[in-house]
């Protein structure tokens, strides 16, 4: 199971916030790509960046940013937030050597761009599916779908994602616990790779998502607080 220590990108600052609600922000560094940096010192080999600018407005906010932070950290970068049109991503990913694209709003609100990006892009895309009470979430978490999570999940896998992140919006930032049980759900309806994210406060979290047969889990706000540090984090030998 790969960790993603996670970057959240609002007004060029590090942050992160409280259930997904753009009121409650929390200032973790005023340098991202000196975060990246420490991500990478302590082994990760993976981040996970999310543009929450781009994700409300659609406008690739922070590009300039997460170039520099898989240039200039040799880290691969997993990113989303905003990504709703083929410039866009071929922009992240043909120019800016991006690993993976997420795509959240236009996997519910444009199925011809998703199956394109799809079928150009494969195994370098994500399907984000951001879910509160069960219902996917859109346009940077504000606004319902009336799509059940595990529909958009199956839709997503038949039409040949390889990869989807699962949030649960209402553990986000709350350092509760990842939602397990919906996790395990997805990996066995779907049968390709769930990565999980929300709620992640302690080791046994993370412990419990890699039990659930996830392929990843997105560590953020407890690596911030200190509840976990990323160098303990890996398998020992």
């Amino acid at each position: 199971m790969i960790i993603y220590p996670a970057i959240d990108l609002l007004g060029g600052r590090c942050v992160r916030l409280k259930q997904g609600d753009y009121n409650q922000v929390t200032v973790y560094s005023e340098d991202p790509l000196e975060m990246a940096r420490s991500f990478a010192a302590a082994g990760a080999e993976w981040i996970h960046i999310v543009d929450l600018d781009a994700a409300k407005t659609g406008a690739p906010v922070h590009a300039d940013i997460i170039r520099r932070i898989r240039r200039e950290t040799g880290i691969r970068v997993q990113t989303g937030g905003g990504i709703r049109n083929m410039s866009h991503l071929s922009t992240l990913i043909d120019e800016y050597d991006i690993d993976r694209a997420v795509l959240g709003t236009a996997a519910v609100n444009d199925r011809a761009f998703t199956t394109e990006a799809l079928n150009n892009y494969n195994e370098k895309i994500a399907i984000g599916i951001d879910a509160r009470s069960g219902e996917v979430s859109v346009s940077g978490w504000t606004k319902g779908s009336g799509i059940k999570a595990s529909e958009l999940a199956l839709k997503m896998a038949e039409a040949g994602a390889k990869t989807i992140i699962f949030t649960d919006i209402a553990r986000d930032g709350m350092l509760t616990g990842p939602a397990i049980e919906s996790t395990s759900e997805l990996v066995k309806l779907t049968g390709i790779d769930i990565i999980a994210s929300g709620g992640i406060g302690s080791y046994a979290d993370i412990e419990a998502v890699r039990s659930s047969g996830a392929a990843g889990v997105i560590v953020g706000k407890a690596i911030y607080e200190g509840k976990v540090k990323l160098e303990q984090c890996w398998p020992r030998e």
